[in-house]
């Protein structure tokens, strides 16, 4: 077992529920990304404050998790590539 707070766990926990409450298919996709930004804090947290072992780990143990990741990578990856624009005003 990777050694996780109990907080860290608690906002594992609560990204794999949320992320779970939606569909497997694109629609679910869009659905959880037009509705993730209350989410994206926890998420933040628990990247800079896990390895990369225990990051592996959660993402086997947490289905949801592990989705809601990829997608935030997508995400990211599309900002970066200019694929996604950001509006002017953020």
């Amino acid at each position: 077992m990777i050694d996780l707070s109990a907080e860290q766990r608690h906002m594992i926990k609560l990204i794999d529920d949320y992320a779970a409450k939606f569909p497997l298919s694109e629609v679910g996709d869009e659905q959880l990304l037009s509705t993730c930004y209350d989410y994206m804090g926890a998420f933040k947290r628990i990247l800079d404050s896990t390895s990369k072992r225990q990051m592996d780990y959660i993402c086997q143990q947490y289905d949801g998790f592990y989705r809601f990741a990829k997608l935030m990578e997508m995400l990211a990856q599309g900002l970066a590539d200019e694929v996604i624009e950001v509006p002017k005003d953020h």
